[in-house]
């Protein structure tokens, strides 16, 4: 009977036995608790972003999310594409048939009268401006505060001084003046950009980017 009860108890000692029963074992994978805390939090329906005008390029997007147990992480995905900054980034979770990548065919520049003057006329379409002159450009070039192309024609002429504003345009006004030689034409831009100038049959076409 004593040895029975000094193997019995031999056995029970050997066994491997948890210290808390609350607590994994070794091996098991702890699981984070979650909290009961009421998080009545409105479903994402949209939600939008403005870049500032000297944006060109969307690099990266990065989200940044709450775990069930609190913690913070974040996911981001690498993108390197061309974005007009005239217009919002979406953020949504509703995907509809209008979402779905299509292929738009690209349609021809339409070009809009903005103004003329007495030896050049004035048009734009989208982010480019023509300018329709028989005269030779002496030089053009870049000012800031605000963003606007300075072209000079050769021209020994009497022109009046001009200006004109545009709303809802990337060439937000235009001016022209006299000088001894040449007169002076300042566009100025809705914006900060770069631009491309290009020869053309009837002028000059100012393609912004």
């Amino acid at each position: 009977m004593v040895k029975a009860f000094a193997s019995t108890l031999l056995l029970l000692v050997s066994l491997e036995a948890r210290e808390n029963p609350f607590f994994p074992s070794v091996g098991e994978k702890d699981i984070s608790y979650t909290s009961n805390e009421d998080r009545s939090l409105s479903p994402l329906k949209r939600a939008t972003i403005t870049l500032p005008p000297q944006a060109r390029v969307l690099q990266k997007v990065t989200i940044e999310y709450k775990n069930l147990d609190g913690s913070i992480e974040s996911r981001s995905i690498e993108l390197e594409n061309f974005v007009d900054w005239h217009l919002p980034i979406f953020i949504s979770q509703s995907y509809t048939a209008s979402m779905k990548e299509e292929k738009i065919p690209q349609k021809k520049k339409v070009f809009k009268k903005l103004t003329s003057v007495k030896h050049a006329s004035f048009y734009s379409a989208d982010k480019t401006l023509k300018i329709v002159t028989k005269d030779k450009i002496i030089r053009e070039f870049l000012l800031v505060k605000p963003h606007r192309i300075v072209i000079d024609f050769k021209r020994d002429t009497n022109l009046k001084s001009h200006l004109k504003k545009f709303n809802n345009n990337v060439f937000s006004k235009i001016r022209v003046g006299n000088h001894s030689g040449y007169y002076r034409v300042v566009v100025e831009l809705d914006g900060y950009y770069r631009y491309k100038m290009k020869k053309i049959s009837n002028g000059y076409t100012f393609e912004l980017r």
